[in-house]
């Protein structure tokens, strides 16, 4: 089955794509750290943490926005997005529920591209925001 393809004349302001949820495990520290090369033991060594000062080991910058990333490719198509930046708000933790919230901020033409502002962020359960930022893509049109 084909991916399905998000249209710029189908796409309104205020329109949110769908939520992405993920529950960060230990193993996604440990399997992200290996992937990325990051091995800072504050996400991983929970001894190494609590005497930082931390209540636990906690979860990569990078993973929370990749994951909000693939989210926001889920939604506009990959190989689209323009542009992708981000805050990084609170630490992420072990057992938390994360879910992204994607909003269409604004669309318009410049120069034959049909392009979407987002809104994106990452929240846990409770709704406190870890991951704020926006984003833009360019999608195809109808016309």
């Amino acid at each position: 089955m084909g991916e399905q393809v998000l249209y710029f004349d189908d796409v309104a302001e205020g329109d949110e794509a769908p939520v992405r949820s993920h529950v960060l495990t230990r193993t996604d520290l440990v399997t992200y750290a290996g992937a990325s090369g990051d091995y800072n033991p504050m996400h991983h060594d929970e001894v190494k943490a609590t005497a930082a000062g931390q209540p636990s080991v906690f979860g990569h910058g990078m993973f929370s926005m990749g994951f909000l990333g693939s989210a926001i490719t889920d939604y506009v198509g990959v190989g689209n997005v323009r542009r992708f930046q981000v805050r990084f708000a609170r630490q992420t933790w072990p057992d938390e529920n994360l879910q992204t919230k994607i909003v269409v901020t604004a669309k318009r033409t410049e120069g034959g591209d049909h392009l979407v502002d987002l809104d994106v962020r990452l929240r846990n359960a409770e709704g406190e925001e870890k991951v704020v930022g926006e984003a833009t893509a360019v999608l195809a049109s109808r016309a």
